[in-house]
């Protein structure tokens, strides 16, 4: 309580026009009557976590999500990150840290971003994140990644993943060239984003 309403004061002390909720039930009221462009979630609530309102809540999906827990667990962040938010903080934490990461998350919602799974895409930039943390890609497997954050849900065939990523100068990339680009990008990605196989078809990512 004390956390919250010292959190409540500086960032309304930064402009930001600030609700606080103190449960999941408040929460969920508060989401339908209005829109906000952020929401500051914890994981340990007195009637439940932070999770409750990611999966029952459709407006959640237009809102960025930035979780603030004293849960360090691997398991709830890759959940986290798997369910939509934008960020994962840990308490104790850094107040002028936060403020950064809220502003970046606020930008993000802003810009031309494209999430999947646990990635944030910055399309402008040409850049992709886990978290706070740049992903080193290739041209080839930003691209990679690109036409598959595009088409989340459908199963591409290789062929249309080759036509997608043929490089804009003419290199072309061979067939038995993209399983190598496939597995880089996947261990890059680790558990923030699954490429499924799908024998037979292609691939498919969520």
């Amino acid at each position: 309580m004390i956390i919250a309403s010292g959190l409540v004061y500086a960032l309304e002390q930064e402009g930001y026009a600030v609700t606080y909720c103190k449960d999941v039930k408040d929460a969920k009221v508060a989401i339908f009557a209005n829109k906000f462009d952020l929401a500051i979630l914890d994981m340990q609530l007195p009637d439940g976590t932070g999770f409750d309102l990611i999966n029952t809540q459709a407006k959640m999906k237009d809102i960025a999500i930035i979780f603030l827990t004293v849960v360090d667990d691997e398991g709830h962040i890759v959940r986290a990150f798997e369910g939509g938010a934008d960020d994962y903080i840990t308490k104790p934490f850094r107040l002028r840290e936060l403020m950064a990461r809220i502003k970046r998350t606020l930008d993000k919602s802003t810009s031309s971003y494209v999430n999947i799974g646990g990635v944030a895409i910055d399309t402008t930039a040409a850049k992709a994140y886990i978290g706070e943390t740049l992903l080193e890609l290739t041209a080839l497997e930003y691209r990679l990644l690109l036409t598959f954050a595009q088409h989340k849900g459908q199963i591409l065939s290789r062929r249309q993943i080759l036509d997608s990523i043929w490089d804009s100068a003419g290199n072309f990339v061979e067939d038995n060239t993209l399983t190598v680009y496939i597995k880089r990008l996947r261990e890059k990605l680790g558990d923030a984003m699954n490429i499924e196989t799908v024998r037979g078809l292609g691939y498919r990512v969520g």
